[in-house]
């Protein structure tokens, strides 16, 4: 892999503004006030002044302002009057891009655009948390937390400091790790870093970047697991953490990088699939509140390091010599059911470990082609709002 600054680097925004705005365009709020399918969100703003008067300042941004349909679904669920005034704002700061970007600038090609969420409370990344762009067909999609996915139904509406993109659905702010974990159907990887005390260690790093085993990859090691010490087990945790560099699928490149356990893993990319050491990546750019997972199809082992990339292999090759697995998940004992989860996505990291499929390269795997489509779908008549917004709730699996 190259040198730390290629990692570093957050895919930073490429876009240049191709139109200019004029004087004579609406301010934010007169925008906001003036069209009637963002009434819901100008309801939110007169409640919250201040809020409205910081994003009404920001200037040469871009605004993704969710439509009423999006509005009114998080307002039904009535967890909105328990938010306070900083879930409120760091929500609607995860909306607004640093820099002007016109849909004509947006490609196929996945763009990790940071935005004015830069509040420590929800979010531990380097320049803001990012959100992920792309061209979908003729649709601009965006991909947030849980890989939960909002279209623009409306472009390139000019306001006096900026550009407006209207969404069919409330973008979600990226959770901590072990949240993530849980709600992705990675129970595995969060009942491992419970069972050694690394949760808040892990949940509170800043610019990282995880590469999670599937729940498929800890049971082909389940017996094995199940006598590894809990100091093994630590060593084989903090070997798929990368601390102080975040790297989106755009950035990864060939060669060595040190992992939080000491380690190098070596990242190799064969016929546009990217491997770890000899584990896959089978979905990537999963964000978290301090950075990125990429889902992988087998347990990096740091005792074997030198284990190579098999692009043939249709199942995840185990690591470590001689392992037996298991019929049942290790480490899941315990662990709660998710109240924030993306069927889609789990089910998409499920059936990838299953068939030995890959994300590749920004590989997506999202479980849905409009996050509106995602939220309905998702267990609890509350969850939808929870996950987006969540007042207390939201507080409390931060």
């Amino acid at each position: 892999m190259r040198a730390s600054k290629t990692f570093i680097a957050s895919s930073a925004l490429a876009f240049a503004a191709a139109q200019n705005n004029s004087n004579s365009d609406p301010t934010l709020t007169a925008l906001i006030g003036d069209t009637p399918s963002l009434s819901g969100l100008g309801t939110i703003l007169q409640a919250y002044p201040n809020i409205a008067r910081s994003l009404g300042n920001a200037e040469n941004v871009t605004v993704f302002a969710p439509n009423n349909a999006a509005i009114s679904e998080l307002q039904s669920s009535g967890l909105l009057d328990d938010a306070t005034e900083d879930d409120v704002a760091a929500i609607l700061n995860y909306h607004v891009l640093q820099g002007m970007v016109y849909s004509s600038a947006i490609s196929e090609t996945p763009v990790f655009a940071p935005t004015l969420l830069d509040d420590e409370m929800y979010a531990n990344v380097t320049g803001g948390q990012v959100v992920e762009v792309a061209l979908d067909g003729q649709d601009v999609v965006l991909t947030s937390g849980l890989k939960l996915e909002s279209t623009v139904v409306q472009a390139d509406v000019n306001y006096t400091n900026g550009v407006v993109h209207i969404i069919d659905s409330v973008l979600q702010v990226p959770r901590n790790v072990s949240t993530t974990a849980i709600g992705a159907g990675l129970t595995a990887l969060a009942g491992a870093l419970t069972l050694t005390d690394l949760v808040d260690t892990v949940d509170g790093l800043s610019d990282v970047t995880i590469f999670a085993p599937t729940n498929a990859a800890f049971r082909a090691i389940g017996r094995t697991a199940a006598n590894l010490s809990t100091s093994d087990l630590t060593d084989i945790l903090t070997y798929h953490v990368i601390n102080g560099t975040v790297v989106y699928s755009a950035d990864i490149t060939e060669g060595s990088v040190t992992t939080l356990q000491g380690d190098d893993v070596e990242i190799t990319v064969e016929d546009d699939a990217v491997f770890v050491n000899g584990a896959r990546v089978i979905l990537a750019d999963v964000l978290v509140a301090g950075g990125v997972v990429h889902v992988i199809d087998s347990v990096l082992n740091p005792a074997n390091a030198t284990a190579e990339a098999d692009p043939s292999a249709t199942t995840g090759v185990v690591q470590f010599s001689g392992a037996s697995s298991a019929s049942a998940t290790p480490y899941t004992s315990g662990i709660p059911t998710a109240s924030t989860t993306n069927p889609g996505l789990t089910q998409t990291t499920n059936e990838v470990a299953a068939t030995g499929g890959s994300g590749g390269n920004g590989g997506s795997g999202s479980g849905s082609s409009s996050s509106s489509s995602g939220i309905a779908a998702l267990p609890t008549g509350a969850v939808g709002a929870a996950a987006l917004f969540g007042g207390a709730a939201f507080l409390a699996n931060w």
